[in-house]
Order: C-alpha cells, then sequence, then structure tokens
C-alpha cells in the first residue's frame, strides 16, 4: 500500500487591481473607450459615469477639475459607481476631456 502524496497548494500570487485609467493615453484610445460604453450599455447610468471617471482619472483629476471649475471631491464622487452626476457636469467633464459626445439615429426593430 502506497501512502498518499500531500496536495501541494501555489503560493499566493499577489495582483494588483486592474486599472482602466492607466491604459488611456491618447484621446483616441479614451474616445474609444467611452464610445465603447455608449454602444455596449447605453443604460447604464452608473457605468458611462465611471468610464468617465476613468478617463478623468487618466488625464488627471486636478486638471480636470480646474477645467471644468468643480471640486475634485465632487468629480470624485459624481464620476464614481454611485455617481449620479449631471447632465450639465458630462457635458463639462466631456469638453475638459476633449471629447464630445456624438448622435446617432437608433436602429428601431420592429
Amino acid at each position: 500500500m502506497t501512502q498518499a502524496q500531500p496536495v501541494r497548494t501555489p503560493a499566493a500570487t499577489p495582483f494588483s487591481p486592474y486599472d482602466v485609467a492607466e491604459h488611456l493615453r491618447t484621446p483616441e484610445e479614451m474616445a474609444a473607450y467611452l464610445d465603447v460604453w455608449l454602444e455596449e450599455a447605453p443604460d447604464d447610468v452608473a457605468g458611462l459615469a465611471r468610464a468617465l471617471g476613468d478617463i478623468a482619472r487618466a488625464k488627471g483629476m486636478t486638471q480636470v477639475a480646474k477645467e471644468t471649475g468643480l471640486s475634485r471631491e465632487s468629480l470624485y464622487r459624481a464620476l464614481s459607481a454611485d455617481g449620479n452626476p449631471s447632465f450639465a457636469t458630462v457635458l463639462k467633464v466631456t469638453k475638459a476631456l476633449g471629447l464630445r459626445l456624438h448622435a446617432c439615429a437608433a436602429v428601431v426593430e420592429g
């Protein structure tokens, strides 16, 4: 009879949290990221606010706050997962980010 071998578990590998803001380097990347949110989840207000927050952090929240005339704290709050920014805030932030919102005709099935 053979003795059972002990089960070895791999050592815990430390992972750092993924932060999309670290990968949004150019205005084109920022615009593409926001476009995906607008296309894929147009009804997800919290997700869109978070996406704007990601882009604002990539540009620098202090700079965005300065350009919008809003405080950093209010921007962090409005552009968080629990935030609910006013449309005026969304417009100020998109302008400060060098982005424009674009409308196109929706395809209606039926």
